[in-house]
């Protein structure tokens, strides 16, 4: 497995869905982002929900958790939930973990696809699926969430947020932080309010889980930004920023959303800004 500073890193699928894609590539012509990635006949990309298991000091730590499984049948259609993915307890199984070994989750930001398997139902009762761990979230985006505005209401489900809120294992942050040693959460705000991807970082090599500010490999190109996003100018600067430190300091990226891609790397090309080496976690 590999590893960076005193963290063993595992790859944790939680399953596939799809979302239109014109909503996201913005203003991207489907002529042109067609050719990366196919639409299915109501016009949705496949899209995974993959999320990053880090092992050290002392912790079991997870980032993001997918949308886990407190959907019904119509939610499963508009999404095109694709079950033969495997879920997140099974692999949590295969990497040799459980949800009672997981001592914290990091979560990027509170839409459903992205928390959704923090909490779930038993015997008709929600609860936390992480019964040992604390939750951490940035307070700014924590306040958004449960105040949400018209654009992003159908996204902050109460069913992923009401068991936390009464928790006690609900942990708010107030801006950029080393969270553990060598882990360091990055803010940015065009997606949604605060998001935080984090950031990885050995004396050799540094993977960042990019989570929405790069949903997939193809969004590397400055003006292919989702329509989904509240501030889109906002994340322009922000992945023109990103971008610009990710080359010099020649960091990794791990995907979240990316259907084939889990690793690629930050280099500038003939063409500008774009990702090499495309490659699966244990390639690293």
């Amino acid at each position: 497995m590999p590893t960076i500073g005193s963290y063993s890193l595992y790859s944790i699928e939680t399953g596939r869905f799809g979302l239109d894609g014109g909503a996201m590539f913005g203003i991207i012509p489907k002529p042109l982002w067609s050719r990366r990635i196919a639409a299915d006949d109501q016009n949705r990309i496949p899209l995974n929900m993959r999320c990053l298991l880090l092992e050290g000091e002392g912790r079991v730590i997870l980032v993001d958790n997918g949308l886990g499984d407190k959907y019904d049948d119509k939610f499963a259609d508009i999404y095109a939930i694709d079950e033969e993915y495997p879920s997140l307890s099974e692999s949590l199984q295969d990497a040799g973990f459980s949800e009672e070994d997981v001592t914290d989750v990091i979560l990027t930001h509170l839409h459903f696809d992205h928390c959704g398997g923090s909490t779930r139902r038993i015997g008709g009762e929600l609860e936390l699926a992480f019964p040992n761990a604390r939750y951490h979230v940035q307070r700014a985006h924590w306040e958004w969430a449960r105040n949400p505005n018209m654009r992003e209401r159908a996204s902050f489900l109460a069913e992923n947020l009401d068991p936390l809120a009464d928790s006690s294992q609900l942990s708010l942050l107030d801006g950029p932080i080393e969270l553990f040693p060598g882990i360091e959460l990055i803010l940015v705000n065009g997606h949604t309010e605060s998001q935080q991807l984090v950031k990885v970082k050995g004396r050799v090599r540094t993977l960042v889980y990019v989570a929405d500010l790069l949903p997939t490999a193809s969004h590397l190109r400055l003006p292919w930004i989702m329509a989904y996003d509240v501030r889109p100018l906002t994340t322009l600067v922000e992945k023109r920023r990103f971008l610009d430190e990710a080359v010099e300091g020649g960091w990794h990226f791990f995907f979240e959303h990316d259907p084939v891609t889990e690793v690629a790397t930050a280099r500038q090309t003939e063409r500008g800004i774009d990702v090499t080496d495309h490659r699966g976690l244990e390639d690293l």
